[in-house]
């Protein structure tokens, strides 16, 4: 009787575990809801639970970053210099931004400092600009920059057209009040992560495209496209339906805030910078700022290839772009990374950023 027990238990339990996790997911996220599905009987597909509980478990990788999370919660709460103006309001939707001055900038000068603007990612869903304090701060000193990191409208909040109407907004708040900081709103550089550097790229394309639902005037959006030197993607999406066809193969397309955030699978064409990209005139092309685009090759949230075929339709289109594949690093550490100098890939992913950003902006 003992030796049939310990057999049952243990199927119980790898039964038990696997489908616990996974419907908890599904239940504070999101079911099934394609047409046609009964939702509970696609939720409890064998397949899907494997999937779904391995992505799940995934996220447990988080845990080895408790360190950094405190130490950027200290220095958000303790910092207060003249290297850091915390809070600026910017936009008509109330956001703020922070700015990072590079140790190296003398505030005293006259001399206007480049700006950097740094859009982070969070599966259009999740972050903050706190967060990035440490990355900010790293960043305005190794590019001897002026660094923004603007918080926008993620989902529910906000769609991706809100999100991107707030980086839009950011840049203009750098255009209007940049003086005040000694900031050059002429000399701008894009930098994203993840589904930051989805809406870096989408936002500069709906500069160049003059899209109405941005709310800015014509002829600004033409000074403001001009005013972006260079945009950097790191670990980007770039074709959304690659993305979600991506998603389903770890059964999180439901559970993820995307199809939310772009209003649904019809939209994900409208929001891909790849689609729109393949609908410029050659007049807009020539006028695309050359890109740099940095992908880890262990990432598996966002696989490198999203990088290589934007590298790849870019290049067929004569856009000036380069691309680093980087080994070992996965879609987390590309950011984490570059909070504390002391971490593994800090050079490695920096060397790459501050080789593209030496092209956009020469020294003067």
């Amino acid at each position: 009787m003992y030796n049939m027990r310990l057999p049952v238990a243990a199927a119980a339990i790898i039964v038990a575990i696997p489908y616990s996790i996974s419907l908890t997911a599904q239940w504070f996220y999101g079911w099934p809801d394609k047409p046609g599905y009964k939702k509970y009987i696609e939720a409890l597909k064998p397949k899907r639970i494997y999937h779904l509980t391995r992505a799940v478990l995934e996220m447990m990788k988080y845990l080895q970053y408790s360190k950094l999370y405190f130490q950027w919660k200290l220095w958000y709460k303790k910092n207060d210099n003249k290297q850091c103006v915390k809070g600026i309001p910017f936009g008509h939707r109330g956001n703020k931004l922070d700015l990072y001055h590079s140790p190296r900038l003398d505030q005293s000068d006259t001399e206007l400092s480049p700006v950097v603007v740094f859009v982070y990612g969070g599966a259009w869903g999740s972050g903050e600009r706190s967060m990035y304090c440490l990355l900010a701060i790293q960043m305005a000193k190794e590019l001897n920059a002026s660094v923004i990191c603007p918080d926008y409208s993620t989902y529910p909040k906000g769609n991706v057209l809100n999100m991107v109407q707030d980086i839009s907004d950011s840049l203009m708040w750098v255009r209007e009040n940049g003086h005040s900081f000694h900031l050059d709103k002429d000399n701008i550089v894009l930098i994203g992560h993840s589904a930051g550097a989805h809406l870096c790229a989408l936002t500069t394309l709906f500069l160049l495209e003059g899209v109405e639902s941005l709310f800015i005037e014509p002829f600004r959006q033409r000074e403001m496209i001009n005013s972006i030197k260079g945009v950097i993607g790191l670990s980007g999406v770039y074709d959304v339906m690659d993305h979600y066809e991506h998603e389903k193969t770890r059964a999180v397309e439901y559970i993820s805030t995307m199809h939310k955030a772009m209003d649904g699978v019809e939209n994900f064409e409208y929001y891909s910078p790849t689609s729109r990209i393949r609908k410029l005139k050659k007049d807009q092309l020539e006028r695309v700022p050359p890109v740099g685009l940095i992908h880890g090759t262990d990432d598996i949230i966002v696989p490198v290839q999203s990088s290589v075929r934007l590298c790849e339709l870019l290049t067929s289109l004569s856009v000036t772009v380069t691309l680093y594949l980087l080994p070992k690093i996965n879609h987390t550490e590309m950011v984490t990374d570059l909070m504390v100098p002391g971490r593994h890939f800090y050079h490695t992913v920096f060397g790459c950023i501050k080789q593209e950003y030496r092209k956009f902006i020469r020294p003067s």
